[in-house]
């Protein structure tokens, strides 16, 4: 397969950019914004039209949670325009659409795992352009799988993890939210995941869902003591509630996912996200 990953240098772009020799089958390019704006129609049209791929990996996305509540056109601009210009374009020239979504599509008011059937309802803008997104892919893609995600962390950019390795180094101890619950996502897992599963899931006509995160849950306060033991820091972590630590965009304070779906479609096994939590700290 001739495959293009878009927004390549973000966590999931640069997970698969990484695992990409270990799959020597297929042939693969990665364009970020400097390479190829997925905001401009035309240079994507001309793009697509030239290189002839199989399959395109949108990891592009606007990602700042809390940013999004002032700039609303920017994130409206990369998760929804852009997300519907990328169907429009795949499907004109026959290319299997992968798009990445998130569990922010959620109000978090569930008590047991989402599955891809629960209706969103998100809480802030940056949730909002991306249920919108998801919406504008099913509405004008032709063959496209969108995977939710969750809490996504790596070795590549800013992240929860890196942020508080940074903090803990510095600081005593740390106040962290604990009535917030998802599943931490280390991007490597995801990025392999799909490389695996593209053969088939590329066969399926029209638009899939799908949820991937790894197995387990734990709240933000779970996963920060997680990272200082594994890491070996000796800073004293602190559980406080939501309200002790306002930002601008409200989070779900339930986000789990369920993976029945792709277990049983697809035959995969997901790693606990402790042990790749294990895994992605002894690669830093």
């Amino acid at each position: 397969m001739n495959i293009l990953t878009t927004g390549a240098n973000g966590q999931l772009g640069m997970s698969i950019r990484k695992n990409a020799p270990s799959y020597p089958g297929h042939r693969f390019t990665f364009t970020d914004f400097e390479e190829l704006d997925i905001t401009d129609f035309e240079k994507v049209k001309e793009f697509l039209s030239v290189n002839k791929f199989d399959v395109l990996i949108n990891c592009a996305a606007y990602t700042a949670v809390d940013k999004a509540e002032e700039e609303k056109e920017k994130a409206q601009m990369l998760n929804v325009t852009a997300a519907r210009d990328l169907a429009r374009l795949t499907k004109m020239f026959n290319v299997f659409l992968i798009h990445i979504s998130t569990d922010f599509i959620f109000d978090g008011k569930k008590k047991h795992a989402y599955t891809e059937e629960d209706q969103p309802n998100p809480l802030s803008v940056y949730g909002k352009t991306k249920a919108d997104g998801e919406n504008t892919i099913i509405d004008n893609a032709g063959n496209a799988a969108i995977i939710r995600t969750s809490w996504l962390y790596s070795e590549y950019g800013d992240n929860f993890l890196k942020t508080i390795i940074r903090l803990a180094s510095e600081r005593e101890s740390l106040n962290i939210v604990d009535d917030q619950t998802g599943t931490p996502t280390y991007a490597t897992d995801l990025a392999k995941f799909i490389l695996d599963v593209m053969p088939n899931m590329t066969q399926a006509k029209g638009v899939g869902t799908y949820h991937y995160s790894n197995e387990g849950e734990t709240s933000w306060y779970g996963f920060a003591k997680a990272i200082v033991k594994i890491k070996g820091i000796s800073c004293a972590i602190y559980p406080i509630p939501t309200r002790e630590y306002p930002l601008p965009a409200t989070r779900p304070a339930f986000s789990v996912m369920s993976k029945e779906k792709i277990k049983s479609e697809f035959g995969v096994t997901i790693p606990t996200w402790e042990n790749s939590l294990r895994e992605c700290i002894a690669g830093l």
